[in-house]
């Protein structure tokens, strides 16, 4: 095994989602990733929590949007000034996945680039860091472009997947994989058919490499992000930099980096994850961390129920009494002056509407 130096890692944390399918909890000033959803901290903490103790703050880069800057820096006010990096339009993860490569490369070198949404529950954290290890090794030692692949337990239609080819290693306790295809986000259909052949694992959104590594692929599939962001680091840490990233992301086109890198490249390794796993995709995901009563209604805060089942009730403010008599499989929030009641079966619908007509 070879020896990882911690000064050796970098963590990038993707914190620029808008988190429509939380609304009303959730708004576009302050979205999932800024969120108490259970326990004290927010998603975005949490993510931090779970890296910390592989990754000092000076090594941690938070890539978000400019208005959130002012959030991020409150909720992690031991990470650097400079490591929050606001992106002053949206060009979806290929674009912050490229400016935290330069800026890796500029500052820290040719680091192992740890690249995590900072929107996911993942437990145990011993179990995750210890994948995070095993896919610092394959990159280090393979040059290998690591994703974490999630064994699926239910048919989700929410979610895109890996199609795992023959096993490569075993690591740290980790079984990696040849990845054979990525997957789009399936039907109801096809996802009951991924479930059934079990060689296809939920895709989680979460990488390793080193930054010479995806510099290189950047470098042969996106052209036009190579272009315009390279240069951009003459301006890191002066007075021109704001003006310089907003020219800059302003020309780059907005794209994945599933799409733009990991889909076209052959050196893709899966890494099996160890640990659970969920990205909190809407109301009916938060189900699984919230208790229930005996009647099947996850709640959090003050609930009382008479012949209710099956609901689920969260309300920001826990003096707040919410009382339901004769309704089932509904979801019902409570958010200031805002109130989300909707059947479960039409949980879905919620980003249509709020994305149309809602604040």
């Amino acid at each position: 095994m070879i020896r990882i130096d911690p000064t050796g890692l970098v963590a990038v944390i993707i914190a620029g989602g808008v988190g429509t399918r939380f609304w009303p909890l959730s708004t576009t000033e302050n979205p999932k990733q800024f969120l108490t959803l259970f326990g004290d901290r927010s998603m975005l903490q949490g993510t931090y929590d779970r890296i910390a103790g592989l990754v000092s703050p000076e090594r941690t880069l938070v890539l978000t949007n400019q208005r959130f800057v002012p959030l991020v820096r409150e909720q992690l006010p031991g990470i650097p000034e400079g490591n929050v990096i606001g992106e002053p339009v949206r060009r979806d993860t290929a674009g912050a996945v490229a400016l935290a490569a330069f800026l890796c490369r500029k500052r820290f070198g040719n680091p192992v680039m740890i690249v995590l949404p900072a929107d996911h529950v993942i437990r145990p954290v011993n179990e995750f860091q210890k994948a995070v290890l095993s896919a610092v090794q394959a990159s280090v030692r393979d040059g290998a472009l690591c994703t974490f692949g999630i064994q699926p337990d239910h048919a989700a239609t929410g979610y895109g997947y890996l199609e795992r080819g023959e096993e490569i290693a075993t690591d740290n306790g980790c079984v990696h994989y040849r990845l054979l295809s990525f997957k789009e986000k399936p039907d109801r259909q096809t996802a009951e058919a991924y479930l059934a052949k079990r060689i296809f694992l939920w895709n989680s959104g979460m990488f390793v490499w080193t930054t010479d590594a995806i510099l290189a692929e950047i470098e042969q599939h996106l052209p036009e992000h190579l272009r315009c962001l390279r240069p951009l680091m003459q301006f890191d840490g002066k007075p021109e930099w704001p003006a310089a990233l907003h020219q800059a992301f302003a020309e780059i086109p907005s794209i994945s980096i599933d799409y733009g890198v990991m889909e076209k490249t052959a050196n893709v390794r899966i890494v099996g994850a160890p640990f659970s796993w969920s990205d909190v995709g809407g109301w009916l995901a938060l189900e699984a961390f919230i208790e229930k009563d005996t009647q099947g209604n996850a709640c959090r805060g003050r609930v009382r129920v008479l012949d209710a089942r099956y609901n689920l009730v969260f309300s920001e403010d826990p003096d707040e009494t919410i009382a339901l008599i004769g309704v089932s499989d509904l979801i019902i929030v409570r958010s200031g002056k805002k109130t989300l009641i909707v059947p479960r079966k039409r949980a879905e619908e919620l980003k249509k509407l709020v994305e149309s007509a809602l604040p």
